[in-house]
This record gives C-alpha cells, sequence and structure tokens, in this order.
C-alpha cells in the first residue's frame, strides 16, 4: 500500500472507474455493490469513499464518459465523408465499432439521463452528459437538414422525432446483433455484418428522397 499512496489521486480514481465498469458490465449496475468495487479495484471500502462520495458518482462519470466516446465516434464519422449516403453508412459503421470496443458505454450512452437540473440536485457530471447528448442530436439535425437540402433525403423529415426512431433502430439492431448472431447465422444464414449492412439499407431507404 505504501506504493500506492504516492500515486497521484487520478490514479487511483481510474483504477476504481475500470473496475466498475468492468463490473457493471459483467453482473449489472443494480447487482453491483460499493464491497464488490473495492474488492477488484484492490482498495478497502473505506479507502474507495476516499475518493468517490457513492456509487451513483462512479455511474455519474462513466455515463458522460460514454456519451463523450459517442460523440468522438458521431463527430469523426461525419467529418471524414462527403456524400449524404457515406455520412449515413459511416456513421453506422462508427456505431458498430462502438458497441464492439465499449459494450457497457454503449448500452449506458442510451440509458435514461435527467433532464431536469432545475428542481433536482443533481452530479456535475449528469448535467454534462446532457449537454453532450444534446451535442449529439446537433449533429445529426445538420446531417439530415443538410441531406435534404440537397435532395438526398425526403423533405418531409421531422428532425427531432427521426432523430430518436434513428437512435432507436440503429442501436436497437446494433444490440440485437450482438446478442444474437449465433442465432442469426443458424435460422437466416446471414454473418452479423450481413444482417447489419441489410437492416442499416432498410432504414435508410426509409429516409431517403425518391428518385425520380
Amino acid at each position: 500500500m505504501g506504493r500506492r499512496k504516492k500515486e497521484p489521486r487520478s490514479v487511483h480514481r481510474e483504477n476504481i472507474l475500470s473496475a466498475a465498469s468492468a463490473l457493471f458490465l459483467e453482473k449489472g449496475i443494480a447487482a453491483t455493490s460499493m464491497d464488490d468495487i473495492a474488492k477488484a479495484a484492490g482498495y478497502s471500502k473505506a479507502t474507495l469513499y476516499v475518493y468517490f462520495e457513492n456509487k451513483e458518482e462512479i455511474i455519474g462519470i462513466l455515463g458522460m464518459r460514454s456519451m463523450k466516446k459517442l460523440y468522438d465516434s458521431i463527430a469523426s464519422a461525419l467529418a471524414q465523408q462527403k456524400t449524404t449516403k457515406e455520412k449515413y453508412k459511416a456513421i453506422c459503421h462508427g456505431l458498430v465499432q462502438y458497441q464492439e470496443e465499449f459494450p457497457f458505454y454503449f448500452r449506458m450512452a442510451l440509458d435514461k439521463i435527467r433532464i431536469d437540473f432545475e428542481n433536482h440536485a443533481y452530479l456535475p457530471e449528469e448535467k454534462e452528459t446532457y449537454q453532450i447528448g444534446e451535442e449529439i442530436n446537433k449533429k445529426i439535425a445538420h446531417f439530415l437538414l443538410s441531406g435534404m437540402e440537397k435532395g438526398d433525403l425526403r423533405d418531409d423529415l421531422e428532425i427531432m422525432p427521426v432523430i430518436f426512431h434513428f437512435w432507436g433502430m440503429l442501436s436497437g439492431m446494433i444490440q440485437l446483433a450482438s446478442n444474437k448472431e449465433e442465432y442469426m447465422k443458424k435460422t437466416m444464414d446471414l454473418s452479423k455484418k450481413q444482417f447489419l449492412e441489410s437492416g442499416f439499407a432498410l432504414i435508410y431507404r426509409s429516409i431517403a428522397a425518391k428518385e425520380r
């Protein structure tokens, strides 16, 4: 423990957050206790409370990080492509990669977040998570509006409802493909990649302008 005490506070916090993230993925948030996190991180429970007030703070920080990673994935996908369809495909593939690399963060980014910051106490991370989510929505809104202006997407799209339909369909399909990969191969003779590509194409056709 002598060596640990000399390490910066940030190192201890990262050790604890890393252990918590792994446990949340394995057991779920509700089934993971502060005792579990302390044991996995190699700290006493009392030491854990030196670095974090409670489990809610740990969840809040991990949730904020998940949204930051998701924002980076979306922003990178949109910046690297030129056409509307290429941007759409890049978003889809970026989300798949994000889910494969950070499955716990992927689930957290799509979970319920606090939106009322006027009438209730909240953690700073909760408000930042909300703000990052709003920035993601702005990115997608700009993508949709740009596609509509170019004539690539239908001109009757209602932006905010479409954004939520967009996330619901894409995230649900990606999570389903991850959970049911063997089943899809057995029953449909489709690989995870084939299933997702056909689904992505189906969603795009629902928002694409009709060819004249």
